[in-house]
């Protein structure tokens, strides 16, 4: 319980905190050519600073009070049962497919070898939680324009071995839903969707990140919300919830929250492994796991953005929407992007891929949009099997890998997020008329 003395003297440090917020918020004027034109960046305001020094002032420190409001209503804005935060969205990553090698699940459990599906075009921590846990990753193409995996290929590419699917959906572009949960029904396949670009995407009205048994988040800053560092796992499985936390909470078999004693009732009633009976709960291991928890300070911040996440939405589907309106007329140089069918995307980006008979590269006009001063970015890895770290790893092709190919040497993507504003936005679109004066 906080005193009134420590409310005033908080309302006092939170007063001078919005001061300086504002002080600060005088930005420079926006310099066509001078000033940068990020890809990405954090949107916050004072709301966020405020919250973040109130948990900084509780000294709570680990995972409180405000990774519990998060946690709460971020399951609520998904309509999803279960949230659990982490450290970053690769560490949900990590502990999605982690939590699926747990021997709990009896036949379902996730065995060295076991295959699972999955794109070379892909950012990395999507592929090395499949690696890291002995199982053999098999990829297939994407198709450009959506740049999502090739649905229509993944029953060919099934043997007696594979066991889940997992895929992101391709700067917020779902992949094909209905297909993918199709397939996994009738094969009996885990399926895990990478959702840490595609925040409040929808396919056919309900939002990603709920459709298969484990989806994953980023709150990088250059995310949909932030917290710095942060990411999050949704579930509607109790058991893989229970299991999630395990191996996040250093592979404890206990789920009690930090501070707290005897959630079960029985803390010293337990007879796991060859312990003796009634070994404490709290410290008993039922997997090999890790320390992947988050701060509350971080959930503080992600408090405040997700009361944001609406107008971050409609922020990025508008700039979006202003590129493309703005860049098809050069449909004949670039493949333009395209919603997938029953997709409403929160874009992460703007993605265009050069064609094959343009008169100019993808380092042509990257160059000239770097010099301009707006950022760019791959798509990720390309193809990650081109990487160095890839080279020894076991993993299966099934058919060819032409499109990615061609998005590694050809594809770029720009920025959406909602700090571009309409100078920023007008300035790219300059930039791209600039460009193409030079081969009309």
């Amino acid at each position: 319980m906080i005193s009134d003395k420590e409310k005033q003297i908080r309302a006092k440090i939170f007063q001078d905190v919005k001061s300086l917020y504002l002080l600060r918020k005088a930005e420079k004027e926006f310099v066509p050519g001078e000033s940068n034109v990020s890809y990405a960046g954090r949107v916050y305001d004072e709301n966020e600073m405020i919250t973040l020094v109130d948990s900084a002032l509780d000294f709570w420190l680990t995972s409180g009070r405000f990774a519990k409001e998060f946690e709460k209503n971020f399951a609520e804005f998904l309509g999803v049962k279960h949230c659990l935060l982490t450290n970053s969205g690769s560490s949900a990553n990590l502990l999605a497919v982690s939590a699926l090698t747990s021997p709990k699940l009896g036949k379902r459990s996730l065995n060295p070898g076991d295959e699972v599906i999955t794109v070379a075009c892909a950012f990395p921590t999507t592929v090395n939680p499949i690696i890291q846990n002995n199982l053999v990753p098999v990829f297939l193409d994407v198709d450009i324009g959506t740049y999502n995996i090739q649905a229509d290929e993944i029953e060919k590419a099934l043997s007696e071995k594979t066991r889940a699917i997992f895929v992101a959906h391709t700067l917020g572009n779902p992949f094909n839903l209905d297909k993918v949960m199709e397939i996994a029904r009738k094969y009996n396949l885990w399926v895990i969707e990478d959702n840490c670009d595609a925040l409040g995407s929808r396919y056919k009205g309900r939002h990603t990140g709920t459709f298969g048994h484990i989806s994953t988040f980023s709150f990088y800053p250059a995310h949909h919300i932030t917290m710095g560092e942060g990411g999050a796992l949704a579930t509607n499985d109790t058991q893989l919830k229970r299991l999630i936390e395990s191996f996040r909470d250093w592979g404890r078999d206990c789920w009690c929250e930090p501070g707290c004693d005897g959630t079960c009732g029985k803390r010293f009633d337990w007879q796991l492994g060859t312990l003796p009976y009634g070994y404490d709960h709290k410290y008993i291991y039922s997997h090999i796991g890790y320390n992947l928890k988050v701060t509350d300070m971080q959930a503080a911040v992600g408090v405040e953005q997700l009361k944001k996440l609406p107008d971050f939405i409609n922020g990025r589907k508008r700039n979006w929407e202003i590129l493309y309106e703005g860049i098809k007329k050069y449909e004949g140089y670039f493949n333009l992007p395209r919603p997938a069918e029953g997709a409403d995307p929160s874009w992460f980006g703007f993605i265009l891929t050069v064609r094959e008979d343009a008169p100019f590269s993808k380092n042509d006009v990257v160059t000239y949009l770097e010099n301009s001063k707006i950022a760019t970015r791959s798509l990720f890895a390309g193809n990650i099997l081109r990487h160095p770290a890839y080279q020894e790893i076991e993993y299966r092709v099934c058919g060819t890998l032409t499109n990615t190919d061609y998005i590694m040497n050809n594809t770029f993507w720009i920025g959406v997020y909602p700090g571009l504003d309409k100078g920023r936005i007008t300035y790219i679109l300059d930039a791209f008329t600039s460009f193409m004066k030079q081969y009309s």
